[in-house]
């Protein structure tokens, strides 16, 4: 959309550079391989960050001048891709998953928490993006008028889109502000946050923290907001099995990414143990997302962790 807004314009195979460049990021899918752990320590790392982003502008660019075997504008080429590789940042920032975009000077997850992870007006407002041109292309050659070039829809589509997250956050702002402004348990929260689903807009999930559990709520802006009507998550005390767990690099590295973590602690008549740890974010233990689990022996020393997205944990080489 870019690209047909008018940068094809200026630059050689526009749409080739920036769909490249786009996807730069996350070259860092390659952690993969090394399993889900090391997945989740790399993906949205240096590849995402501001310092790398002129470097990862580099590849999309001296590509498209070597497929036009000339560099006279390759100043021109390099600034576009750039503007590439920042926008899958910028895109990043706006869902609940985050981006280390400070790297190496910050290690700090920023997020907005206006879209999902995978959000359906997005595509919706993308594909119609790509449809409309089509169709009217089709109309045009059927009645013999000159062909339209694009432009003017991909320029529509993408103030549409910047409409579409700015009413997001319209709404994010609007939940925040009425979980903030109650009571719950005789107390103020210490902590709120809200999550948009892929599909509603006007369906969040609400994270409330008190001192002593988290609220869990199916908010939904068309009606009236009930802080009893909550699903609520005791907090366990800590204890040495927690302490334990943390010790992991399991448990380091999920503990770095998550902030909202839900402990679960399971003793065993024998004095073994099984610890979990939830991210509310993406789950909650009637339904798993991201959860990190230690199997502690009779004597307190972790046997086994393991780490997984959803469903059934994946073990990680120890």
């Amino acid at each position: 959309m870019i690209a047909r807004a008018g940068l094809n314009r200026v630059v050689p195979r526009g749409t080739l550079l920036l769909a490249i460049a786009a996807n730069m990021p996350d070259v860092d899918v390659a952690s993969w391989l090394g399993g889900t752990l090391t997945y989740l320590r790399y993906h949205r790392w240096l590849t995402h960050g501001l310092t790398l982003a002129p470097a990862l502008a580099l590849v999309p660019a001296v590509l498209i001048c070597l497929l036009e075997r000339r560099w006279t504008s390759f100043r021109k080429i390099y600034l576009v891709a750039l503007l590439g590789v920042l926008s899958h940042s910028f895109l990043d920032w706006t869902n609940v998953y985050g981006v280390r975009m400070l790297l190496p000077w910050s290690s700090e997850w920023l997020r907005l928490d206006t879209v999902n992870v995978v959000d359906i007006w997005i595509w919706a407002i993308l594909l119609l993006g790509i449809a409309a041109p089509a169709l009217s292309r089709l109309v045009s050659s059927e009645i013999g008028a000159r062909r339209p070039t694009g432009r003017g829809w991909a320029i529509a589509t993408l103030l549409l889109l910047g409409a579409y997250e700015f009413g997001r956050s319209l709404a994010h702002d609007r939940v925040i502000a009425v979980l903030e402004s109650r009571i719950y348990a005789g107390g103020l929260p210490r902590r709120v946050a809200a999550f948009p689903g892929p599909g509603n807009p006007a369906r969040w999930t609400g994270l409330v923290e008190t001192e002593s559990a988290f609220l869990l709520y199916d908010y939904d802006l068309l009606m009236p907001f009930d802080p009893a009507s909550g699903r609520q998550f005791y907090k366990p005390e800590n204890s040495p099995a927690m302490e334990a767990a943390r010790q992991t690099d399991t448990f380091r590295v999920f503990l770095d990414f998550s902030k909202f973590t839900l402990w679960r602690v399971v003793p065993a008549p024998d004095g073994s143990a099984m610890v979990a740890a939830y991210d509310l974010r993406f789950g909650d233990p009637s339904r798993p997302g991201f959860v990190a689990t230690a199997r502690l022996g009779p004597g307190g020393r972790v046997e086994e962790e393991q780490f997984s997205f959803a469903g059934a944990p994946v073990r990680q080489p120890k």
